[in-house]
């Protein structure tokens, strides 16, 4: 076969699957399986490997091929939407972001004259949620995103979406991690920065240093120092300077001459999903284009449905919202992914194609899950007693989801992989309980509930059920899973070192000799190794130490002392010789963590 190939030049696309592959290098795609198989990754016809594997699998096959990377000539084109001549002002969307703890939920709640922040788990947002205020007759629209690191793709998609960000910085704190992360955020979606320095009602409010540490190290200048970042001091527990704020949110915002169309058909963006008994998918969505009416059909990804309901954000019912509207919808056949886009169609045919499509496309692009050359690299040098956590994970909504799947596959080490078994959105359910049986699997269920017959199908079959409302919380444990798998660590601790200057007594099952304490110091009940020179001869254990024909303790280094060493069973005899050094050390297992 391989002569057959000698010399066969191959072009090959970005991502090619496997059964593709096989045919270009006319072997049986079993042997193709079979070798990525061999290599610890668990292929089928279908799935897509990068170039870089195709070439590490032909070079480990043996083939005699020139491989060749196909030049892409398709770009990804980024969703941009059409406005028309009829086009108006539209309400601004803000993103409120920051560090944890740093208020800004607590701003909502002054905003919005709301008491949210209390009924967060752990004191953090741990959902991206939308409302709507008014400042002096105009609306705006706001988006809470979470703090924890572990919903980083939610903020970042919560600025995405967005035109202005106000970014909350504790006066009293500074500039923190998550702050950074806000910053860079705001400017890959190139939105509009507005500082809110909060907690200025504190004794130790330092809003100059806040301002300094912007400017210097993230070169946000403060207006008053001639830059052009609007920075506005304010305490959203007092309520001061909040009115200032969303004044200036609302100038920032017509310098931006912000517009939608309301007599086209609806676009927007899925924010949150989740499934609700009696209601079906309940899916928030912040309609960014056109009017969204009750009645129209609409689709998601692969997914379609009809507008059964339509309520605002406080989930008072309305007939129809416009642009920059956050609304809570049903009617969707099943639960929408975070972050797709919605569409309205015209009826419910050109519905189902539009999804039927979608599906096609997003098949036709993944076929399965992708495997990269430095997947495949990772695989073959990776150990092959490496241990595997499984995990089935239950989310309240599909944006929770992602972030804590995503966050669970950064624990991943070398020595301990996560396989998530399956994951979705809604309670845990029976069929949980046997996936999870079945694999070996622990279940996380993240603000989301037990059902009593189903805890009961989990006991009975001895299923670990963990049920967390905090991320860090799950991730911890989690991470403590994970390290229950990993091997016992051996820790040898050196004692001290004896030099031979007698030998008393020799049996296959014991030594008695005699010494000088080179080193530290040697007691009884520890383990030696017996040197001589560079040479190791035999490991003994140190069963008693005399001084002076008396049993002690401890000898001390320059004294000389008396050993009895036992030999252990199946070793052979050891013949020890005066000169010869025995270094005394102890061996205990530690438990190891990631």
């Amino acid at each position: 076969m391989a002569e057959s190939l000698q010399k066969k030049i191959l072009q090959l696309p970005e991502m090619i699957t496997v059964g593709d592959l096989a045919a270009k290098l006319d072997l049986p795609v079993v042997k193709l399986v079979g070798e990525l198989f061999k290599n610890g990754i668990v292929a089928t016809v279908n799935q897509r490997i990068d170039f870089e594997t195709a070439q590490i699998i032909i070079d480990e096959l043996g083939l005699e091929v020139i491989v060749e990377e196909k030049p892409a000539i398709e770009k990804i084109v980024q969703h941009e939407i059409t406005l028309t001549d009829d086009a108006t002002p539209r309400p601004p969307i803000v993103a409120v972001m920051g560090h944890v703890d740093h208020g800004k939920t607590t701003l909502l709640d002054n905003i919005l004259g709301m008491k949210k922040v209390e009924g967060e788990s752990g004191g953090i947002t741990q959902h991206i949620s939308a409302y709507q205020a008014e400042r002096k007759g105009r609306k705006i629209t706001f988006l809470d995103t979470p703090g924890h690191e572990a919903f980083a793709a939610l903020r970042q998609h919560g600025a995405t979406l967005t035109d202005v960000v106000i970014i909350v910085v504790a006066a009293d704190d500074g500039v923190k991690p998550q702050t950074v992360e806000a910053i860079k955020f705001a400017r890959t979606a190139n939105a509009k920065i507005v500082v809110a320095i909060n907690k200025m009602d504190k004794e130790n409010a330092n809003p100059q240093l806040v301002k300094t540490q912007l400017a210097t190290e993230h070169n946000l200048n403060p207006e008053e120092w001639g830059g052009d970042t609007v920075m506005v001091e304010i305490s959203a527990k007092t309520g001061e300077g909040v009115d200032k704020l969303l004044d200036m949110v609302l100038l920032v915002a017509d310098m931006e001459n912000l517009r939608a169309d309301t007599d086209v058909q609806a676009e927007g963006l899925v924010i949150e999903s989740n499934i609700e008994q009696g209601r079906g998918a309940v899916v928030r969505i912040l309609v960014e284009n056109g009017t969204l009416k009750v009645g129209e059909y609409f689709v998601a990804g692969s997914t379609y449905g009809r507008v059964r309901t339509l309520q605002d954000f406080a989930g008072k019912p309305i007939k129809e919202a416009g642009p920059s509207t956050p609304v809570t919808i049903t009617g969707f056949k099943e639960v929408p992914e975070f972050g797709q886009r919605i569409e309205e169609a015209k009826n419910e045919r050109e519905a189902r194609a539009l999804a039927d499509k979608h599906y096609e496309e997003r098949v036709k692009s993944t076929a399965g899950v992708n495997i990269t050359g430095s997947d495949l690299l990772k695989m073959m040098n990776r150990a092959h007693d490496q241990h595997v956590a499984n995990f089935v994970v239950k989310a309240d909504v599909q944006g929770s989801l992602t972030s804590v799947v995503d966050s669970l596959k950064l624990l991943e080490t070398d020595e301990v992989a996560v396989k998530i078994i399956a994951s979705g959105v809604g309670n845990i359910s029976e069929g949980d309980i046997r996936l999870a049986r079945d694999s070996g699997a622990v279940i996380y269920g993240f603000s989301v509930s037990l059902p009593a017959h189903v805890k009961q199908l989990a006991m009975r079959s001895k299923t670990e059920v963990r049920l967390f409302n905090v991320i860090y919380e799950l991730l911890d444990d989690a991470r403590a899973t994970m390290s229950e798998l990993l091997p016992e660590e051996i820790i040898e601790t050196v004692v001290g070192e004896l030099e031979i200057k007698g030998i008393f007594r020799t049996t296959r099952e014991e030594i008695i000799a005699g010494g000088l304490v080179k080193s530290g110091k040697i007691i009884p009940n520890v383990l030696a190794r017996i040197h001589r020179k560079k040479e190791l001869l035999a490991e003994v254990e140190i069963t008693s130490v005399h001084r002076d024909k008396n049993e002690t303790k401890e000898v001390f280094e320059d004294e000389m002392c008396g050993v009895n060493l036992r030999i252990p069973h199946g070793q052979t005899r050891i013949s020890l010789e005066i000169g010869d050094h025995l270094e005394c050390f102890t061996r205990e297992t530690r438990k190891r963590t990631l």
